[in-house]
């Protein structure tokens, strides 16, 4: 008898218990599952508000684009001055295949939209920095059809040049020429590329000042870039104009 009255009263005490430990571990889970809490804030929690308040107050920190943007010229530096170096040594040693030619005028067209488009960079940027979003806008669009002109130029002086019968093959410096003009343009495309995007971000005017932030940041290492292959340009005119 002592046996079988145990057993009802125990059967009914552990399902007691099991109905409480899955009545408390439903309770925690819906609390915490992002329903609202008992302040009726409508909250998802303490995760929810911290990290929101994170996206919205944490500082953007431009010095990781810096570097990369140095890092990318340094590595175009040093290209372009192993390329530059070996014309000068080929052009120092008066082999007889080495004949020179007067450069088509596209070429000098191509400096000057070149220059011209460093200038209107600069204007872009200066407006972005003062928070003008329609004339930052309309200088990057000038900006950017100055550098398809400017590539233009240069796909119609290598036509004029093949028109003339003059290839890579049999003169190193039409050779130099065509290379170093053809991988100067390839980085120019990267810098059209990257103005497309800075145009895409001041395309409309700023929503906070983090965007803000974040278009003047953009603007400077693009710009850094842009001028770079200004600047590399002129020494390559200079170089294949002057130096033969």
């Amino acid at each position: 008898m002592e046996i079988g009255t145990a057993e009802p009263l125990e059967e009914p005490i552990e399902m007691k218990r099991r109905r409480a430990s899955r009545s408390g571990g439903s309770s925690q889970s819906g609390n915490g599952g992002g329903g609202k809490d008992p302040g009726g804030d409508g909250g998802g929690g303490d995760d929810g508000p911290d990290s929101d308040d994170l996206s919205v107050t944490e500082p953007f920190r431009p010095g990781i684009s810096r570097i990369l943007a140095g890092f990318l010229l340094v590595v175009v530096l040093m290209t372009f001055g192993g390329l530059i170096a070996a014309y000068i040594v080929i052009a120092t040693n008066n082999v007889a295949e080495w004949r020179p030619f007067a450069l088509p005028i596209q070429v000098w067209i191509s400096t000057a939209l070149i220059i011209t488009s460093s200038l209107t960079y600069h204007i872009a940027k200066t407006a972005v920095d003062n928070d003008s979003q329609l004339k930052a806008k309309k200088w990057f669009i000038v900006t950017t059809v100055i550098g398809a002109a400017f590539i233009s130029s240069q796909i119609l002086a290598w036509v004029e040049l093949t028109a003339r019968g003059l290839y890579m093959a049999g003169n190193p410096y039409a050779g130099f020429f065509f290379i170093l003009t053809a991988v100067h343009a390839v980085h120019v495309i990267g810098g059209i590329a990257a103005l497309g995007a800075i145009l895409l971000r001041t395309w409309t005017p700023r929503a906070s000042e983090m965007q803000l932030v974040r278009r003047r940041s953009l603007a400077q290492v693009v710009g850094w870039y842009w001028h770079f292959m200004g600047g590399l340009w002129i020494v390559l005119f200079v170089l294949l104009g002057f130096w033969k």
